[in-house]
Parts: structure tokens; sequence; C-alpha cells
């Protein structure tokens, strides 16, 4: 979450209802026009896939799930109880072990939903998760520590402060999910509302 506690919340926050939720502001539009509006973007999203990435309509099915296991950096995208995508993540600079407080750069685990999306962050798209829950919130509140929030998938920074290498090969973030900016693109488009998440040690 490379300064993601705070950066992707930054730019214009979209219409869509969904990703309102993560900014709390009133719609703006109606609801056709908004609808409109987010298809088109949706579509101009699939036309960025490189054309290896790109699948047919029967392969284009939503996950009904997300799995990360930080052991192994690799994200799946589940459906049916089967992985059918698989991406490799980096994690937060602590990786080790569960997010117990704001500012341990670790990333958390275990079962949180998607439950807003950024499509204007610091950061190429930017998913957040329901981090704390209230199992994390009572941890944190019992240690008289603040438990963090803001975590996010998201793709690599718009304006990198390192060499692109640093970012394929390191565990960059704050807390945070990252991937390939290929890769989130289509995590972005195979995942919904609410989607769970499950982030294993």
């Amino acid at each position: 979450m490379a300064r993601a506690g705070r950066d992707p919340r930054r730019g214009a926050p979209p219409a869509d209802p969904y990703n309102r939720d993560m900014f709390n502001e009133r719609p703006r539009h109606r609801a056709g026009g908004r609808a409109a509006r987010w298809g088109a973007f949706a579509l101009s999203l699939t036309a960025l896939l490189p054309v290896g990435a790109r699948a047919s309509s029967d392969e284009m099915r939503a996950a009904d799930e997300v799995v990360v296991v930080k052991s192994e950096r690799r994200l799946y995208l589940m459906h049916g109880g089967q992985p059918f995508r698989s991406y490799r993540i980096a994690l937060g600079l602590n990786p080790v072990g569960q997010k117990e407080r704001e500012g341990d750069f670790r990333t958390p685990e275990g079962h949180y939903r998607l439950d807003a999306r950024n499509p204007s962050s610091d950061f190429f798209l930017s998913i957040h998760l329901s981090y704390p829950s209230a199992a994390d919130s009572a941890h944190a509140r019992s240690r008289h520590w603040r438990p963090g929030g803001s975590i996010m998938i998201h793709g690599q920074p718009n304006v990198p402060h390192r060499p692109v290498d640093y970012y394929r090969s390191a565990d960059w973030t704050d807390g945070c999910i990252a991937l390939s900016n290929d890769d989130m693109l289509e995590v972005w488009l195979l995942t919904r509302a609410n989607t769970p998440i499950e982030i294993r040690p």
C-alpha cells in the first residue's frame, strides 16, 4: 500500500454507487447517465487489456471469492471453489504476520470483503478491503492502538519513485496488496461488489 493509507482516496470519486460508498458522497447524476458512463468506462478498460490477457465471453466470469496466500505472494480468483486466475503480488514492507496497528506495514490476514473501488487513485486502480473487522478493531483497542485502515488491492504507482524492477521484485507497500497494472485491470474486471476475500499467511 505504498502510502495507500492516504493516496488511494485522492482524486475525484467515481459516480457508481458501489464505488461511492468509499467516499461518502451524494450521487451527482441520474441513474441512467451514471450507468452509461460507468459502462463506457469499463469497456474502455477492457480495450486496454493486452491481447493475450483478453478472454472470451465464456471465460470472463466473475470471481465468487478472492484468495491471497501471502507466503506464496499470489492472489487467486476463485469460482466454485477452484482458482481460474493467479497473479503475483507484492505485500507490505513488513510482510510476515497479521496486521495489528496503524503504521506496522503489515498486510492483514483473515476474511474480508471488497467493498469499494477507486479508478482515480494515485495508483493504477484500487479496490478497498473491509479491514478492520470488528475483531481487528477490538484487538487494537485492547492495546490502546489504532487498527489502521485503507487497505487496498491496487496497481503500480502513477508516479513511481523507484525503478520499475523494484516494484516487480520487492514487497513495497504500506500494507496493501499490489499487482502489475495488467493484472490489476483483470482483477478489477473480474470482481464484483462485496466479493469475499480470504488472506492467508
